[in-house]
This record gives C-alpha cells, structure tokens and sequence, in this order.
C-alpha cells in the first residue's frame, strides 16, 4: 500500500514559496521521491494542454526507475494532484492520459472551512457526539 503521510507542519507551509519546499512537505524524508514527484509535476505543467498520454518516458529521461515512478504517482493520485483520463472523455478529446487534478486543492479549502466551523458548535447534540468519540479511541 502507497504511504500518504505528508509534513503538515504549519511553519513549513507558510513559508514555502518554491515547487521544492512543496515536494519536501509532500514527500518528506525521501530525496528521489520528491526528485519523481518534481519531475512528474514539471513534465505535465509544460506539456501541451496540461495533459500527457503516459508518464513512462519520465522515468527515462529522469533515470528513475519504475518502481519509484509507480509509487510517486500512485501517491500524487492517491492525493488528488493528477488524475487519470479514460479514453471516454469528451473534454480531453477522448485521449487516455494524465492531467492535474483539483481534488487536493478543494480538500483543503473543505478542510479549511471545517474546523472553524466545528470549533465555534454551540452546545448540544454536538457535544454528546463529541464527548462519545472518547469512548471509542
């Protein structure tokens, strides 16, 4: 099974400015996995219409080698960064390839707006949920 763990550390992601500081926050300990996932993230942000039919000549051209590509991308899509397109997709033009995703970034708006919501509760219903969670951890 793909790891997912990432390095939330809230310093780390305020001042991250570059496509690196991202990689190490997503990818933290693992210098030629965050290597792949720049490489991947790179390849499919210059490519035309953000969009490539395969990512197996990354990994050649990169020298990475395919277990390694296999488990960056498993993960980035595990994620929510890229996506896979059937061939079926009218608006890719019925192309099977590799596109970025949103889901990443519209769970962590939905996050966002979660845990103030879930902070500021009034008492009630909530709270015997709250205080039931307990009995279970």
């Amino acid at each position: 099974m793909v790891t997912t763990k990432i390095d939330m550390n809230h310093n780390r992601i305020r001042s991250a400015e570059a496509l690196d500081e991202v990689a190490v926050a997503l990818f933290p300990g693992n210098r030629t996995h965050q290597r792949t996932f720049l490489a991947i993230f790179v390849e499919l942000k210059w490519s035309e219409n953000q969009f490539l039919p395969s990512l197996a000549f990354i990994a050649e051209k990169h020298s990475v080698s395919q277990r390694t590509m296999e488990t960056v991308r498993a993960k980035m899509r595990r994620l929510g960064i890229i996506d896979h397109v059937s061939r079926f997709n009218k608006r890719h033009g019925y192309r099977e390839g590799w596109v970025f995703s949103n889901r990443f970034l519209r769970s962590l708006i939905r996050l966002s707006e979660l845990l103030p919501k879930l902070r500021t509760q009034k008492p009630g219903v909530q709270e015997k949920r709250d205080r039931d969670l307990f009995r279970y951890v």
